[in-house]
């Protein structure tokens, strides 16, 4: 394991949220936004809700993952360095229901997300508890690489490309200026850069990273947004294959859109809701486990002392 030198770590530890990848079954690098705690013993801790537990699934099949730290909003930075992380990550079978033993990872999460906080009283507790079952990943960095930060022209969206092109996915890569590209190198390992994607005929035009030697094969582009108290999230997961052409060019040819969160509105948030308490059953079904008993006063207390913080700040 590597550490991270102190301007790099400071950059790391400002971001509120990074794009964090793991390997599919098929070897299809799938890419999300998450939070990341660095500790202090050079690892991050990541968790999940066991309702959308494929993160912890894909790492107890292959343990491989990458980092990227590449949007900055709400940080209060400007313009700073993208940091690129791969790793190697484990993920046990045993569900969080306490924050005992990381008080410091819920802590960041009542900090970033204000609106979280209100997730411990009720009546939310019955709609939320299976927020608060997690599972906890453990990230091992084995190589960190900075780069320049991308950047677009302003307006620069493609969007003409976007509104004409009837690929799966082109509408949502339309919205954003870039998009982060999940692919694998030789040896199969995740790798993630930001790109610009224009709309061809046949697949969207992306840009490799210089200091990555991506190979042909299952690939992945993520967009997703949020305001400075990670509210208004948006995420999407186009998943394809990258391709290269005999000019050195490369594209992503799709073959279909996830949007785990819904469109958006008050009816896609309510099937999300839905969706996620039943996967959430599923998974303590399939192991024949009784749903554990979150520890809510515990996590009331640092809601609220998170809370106090914020209004001591303000």
């Amino acid at each position: 394991m590597i550490s991270l030198e102190p301007v790099v770590g400071e950059t790391v530890d400002a971001h509120r949220t990074c794009e964090f990848a793991t390997l599919a079954r098929d070897g299809t690098p799938i890419v999300w936004p998450t939070a990341a705690l660095r500790r202090d013993d050079g690892t991050f801790l990541i968790s999940t809700s066991i309702g959308f537990a494929q993160k912890a699934r894909n790492i107890r099949r292959d343990g491989r993952v990458a980092l990227l730290f590449s949007d900055p909003t709400g940080s209060g930075l400007d313009a700073p360095q993208e940091v690129f992380v791969q790793g190697t990550a484990v993920c046990p079978e045993q569900i969080a229901a306490a924050p005992s033993g990381y008080e410091a990872y819920w802590s960041m999460i009542f900090d970033r997300q204000p609106d979280s906080r209100r997730y411990v009283d009720r009546p939310a507790r019955w709609l939320m508890d299976w927020y608060f079952l997690r599972l906890k990943i453990t990230v091992s960095p084995t190589e960190v690489r900075t780069r320049a930060p991308l950047t677009a022209p302003p307006g620069d969206r493609g969007e003409a490309a976007g509104r004409t092109s009837s690929l799966p996915g082109a509408g949502v890569l339309a919205g954003f200026r870039t998009a982060v590209l999940g692919a694998r190198d030789a040896y199969g390992a995740p790798l993630l850069m930001r790109t610009r994607t224009v709309a061809r005929p046949d697949g969207f035009l992306v840009e490799p990273a210089a200091d990555c030697d991506v190979v042909p094969g299952p690939a992945t582009l993520l967009v997703h947004r949020h305001d400075d108290r990670l509210a208004g999230v948006y995420n999407a997961l186009v998943r394809g294959e990258l391709r290269q052409s005999d000019d050195g060019d490369w594209l992503l040819v799709p073959h279909r859109v996830i949007e785990p969160s819904g469109d958006g509105t008050p009816r896609g948030q309510v099937r999300t809701l839905r969706t996620v308490r039943r996967t959430s059953k599923a998974y303590l079904r399939g192991r024949g486990l009784q749903r554990p008993r979150v520890d809510w006063r515990a996590l009331q207390a640092l809601a609220a002392a998170s809370a106090s913080q914020d209004a001591a700040e303000t």
